[in-house]
């Protein structure tokens, strides 16, 4: 099985509103995807039908070879998923709540290597399992979903905005597991607002707008859409394939386009500039090509 998601024409609506309008994803086997798009772009709408919480309104979704809503709970004990909102049982401490999700998905908390698992993973994200659901912070009962995330192996992981309320340390230590579950050839879905989180950990992208999907592929191949920055100490030279070209303190600053990148190099190389800078193209732009100009156009409005 090489496509562990797919879905063809999806399509949602709720009344007159169409959440999802036509949406075509794939996910391969082994693949860290990062699923891009703001809140209203249909991301959660997805996932949702994607694990059979809600039923399409069309098309096909395809979940491990089989029907996400026919056979739901079959791929439950297959999958791991991460809400960005965890909510917990008050009366239960963090450790009993870590084992009821676990044997949801068929595992046995009483198995020495999920034990072992459990109070590694306890340790790495700083988690005392002893506390009543009720007195935990929003990161903590987050910790709680990663922890039977990923103590119990599974064969895809969907993680809708899963580090929502961590800190930057413990953002690094889920960083570490997300590397070790992919190099244990397991698929991974990632949901996130976090452009960089989804640029360090990602090899493919999707970007949703509007209940459909705009952009995908690797991010070598999607950052060829998107401009390369060059810097340099301000001599007065200008190359053939700029654009937007800003001279302040001192400096020159513009955008190439990656055909032109070869012969940019090669004038600014004889010309001999100093303090060069060259920055590559980033999720953050490629992302913004999509949004930015939605996002101009709402605060010319409200202004």
């Amino acid at each position: 099985m090489n496509t562990v998601i797919s879905t063809v024409g999806l399509r949602k609506t709720y009344g007159r509103v169409h959440a999802l309008d036509g949406l075509d994803l794939s996910v391969s086997a082994g693949q860290v995807h990062g699923f891009l798009g703001p809140n209203g772009a249909g991301k959660s709408t997805t996932i949702r039908i994607l694990l059979g919480l809600a039923r399409s309104s069309g098309g096909t979704p395809r979940l491990l070879d089989a029907d996400p809503w026919h056979d739901a709970a079959a791929l439950h004990r297959r999958i791991a998923y991460v809400p960005g909102d965890v909510s917990v049982w008050p009366n239960l401490s963090g450790g009993e709540a870590v084992d009821l999700l676990v044997r949801l998905r068929g595992g046995d908390p009483r198995s020495a290597s999920y034990r072992a698992e459990r109070e590694r993973l306890f340790s790495a994200f700083q988690f005392d399992p002893r506390t009543a659901g009720r007195a935990y912070s929003k990161g903590n009962r987050q910790k709680i979903s990663l922890i039977a995330a990923f103590a119990l192996p599974a064969e895809l992981y969907i993680l809708d905005e899963p580090t929502s309320g961590l800190d930057p340390l413990m953002e690094i230590v889920f960083q570490q597991e997300v590397a070790r579950v992919s190099a244990a050839g397991a698929t991974v879905l990632l949901s996130s607002h976090i452009l960089s989180e989804v640029e360090r950990l990602c090899d493919h992208v999707s970007i949703i707008r509007a209940g459909r999907i705009v952009e995908s592929g690797t991010l070598t191949e999607l950052r060829h859409l998107t401009r390369t920055e060059v810097s340099f100490d301000d001599d007065g030279t200008i190359p053939a394939g700029a654009q937007d070209v800003v001279a302040e303190s001192g400096r020159i600053r513009f955008t190439v386009d990656p055909a032109d990148m070869p012969a940019t190099l090669t004038t600014l190389a004889n010309a001999k500039v100093q303090g060069l800078r060259v920055n590559p193209p980033s999720l953050e732009e490629l992302f913004l090509r999509h949004y930015g100009t939605c996002a101009e156009t709402r605060r010319g409005s409200a202004a």
